[in-house]
């Protein structure tokens, strides 16, 4: 694999909206790969120009991504790309995304807390459960090649998570512990969205707070349909990302188009990203 320079997402942003707002377009540019590693990014005055801003804006703006070790300015050669785009990404197909993330969940895990308590209002209602209902929450990092990816908050009623301790949790994917307290995983209904990094988040998944990121919300059923597990799982948009094949189906102004299904491994009531 080809060595390159991970760009950081904790470096301090630049203050002014104007300034940031560039940073953050650049920034983008450079980690998509849309800009080239080793390309040399348009002088200042140019960027000035494009972005309808001050060359001292663009230079706050350049300043930050130096800071993120994203170019590199030399005097009299211009500014130069100099982090290639992360390899590392993984990518999740939407018609098979349960078996896939039941492979990640091979990947290593840090339980950052474990605690019992009252349910929120809005996982209460998600789950069924009676307000005030006590569930088990756990707040864990997943990480690939050492590299955090995803932050997942679980909540799961206390009845059922009682079987099980916290050393388990760090050692064990969390639905095998659900299997080895008696419940059987039947289904799920889950969302897909985004959303904005708070300071806690950010902090273990290694990026600015605000930075946006990938949201998962899912609520797993037994069958008899109640609700056994609550799942918040957050996903740095550069280290993962979902992808759908579509294929034109229908005839003439009917035509239009629909997911290819694929044939994902296992079945949905595997481990997951819980």
């Amino acid at each position: 694999m080809r060595d390159h320079v991970r760009p950081s997402q904790t470096a301090r942003q630049p203050e002014g909206g104007k300034a940031r707002r560039v940073y953050l377009v650049l920034r983008d540019d450079i980690v998509s790969g849309l800009r080239a590693n080793g390309s040399l990014l348009p002088g200042e005055q140019r960027l000035a120009e494009t972005f309808a801003v001050s060359r001292v804006t663009v230079r706050r703006a350049l300043d930050a991504l130096e800071g993120d070790g994203l170019i590199e300015r030399r005097a009299g050669s211009g500014t130069r790309v100099c982090a290639a785009p992360d390899g590392a990404a993984m990518a999740a197909d939407m018609t098979t995304l349960i078996p896939q993330l039941v492979a990640m969940g091979r990947h290593s895990a840090r339980l950052l807390s474990f605690s019992y308590g009252a349910a929120p209002d809005a996982v209460a209602r998600a789950m069924g459960l009676d307000p005030g209902a006590r569930v088990q929450t756990a707040v864990r990092v997943r990480l690939a090649e050492g590299e955090p990816f995803s932050h997942l908050t679980t909540h799961v009623p206390e009845d059922i998570a009682s079987n099980y301790s916290e050393a388990d949790l760090a050692g064990t994917p969390l639905y095998q512990l659900l299997e080895r307290s008696g419940v059987r995983v039947d289904a799920a209904e889950q969302s897909i969205s985004a959303a904005l990094a708070a300071p806690d988040v950010a902090e273990a998944l290694d990026v600015a707070t605000g930075a946006a990121l990938l949201s998962i919300r899912r609520v797993v059923r037994d069958a008899a349909g109640r609700g056994v597990e609550h799942l918040s799982a957050l996903y740095r948009p550069d280290r993962f990302r979902l992808e759908m094949a579509l294929t034109r189906v229908g005839e003439g102004g009917a035509r239009h188009w629909e997911p290819v299904v694929g044939d994902g491994a296992g079945d949905g009531g595997g481990e997951g990203e819980a």
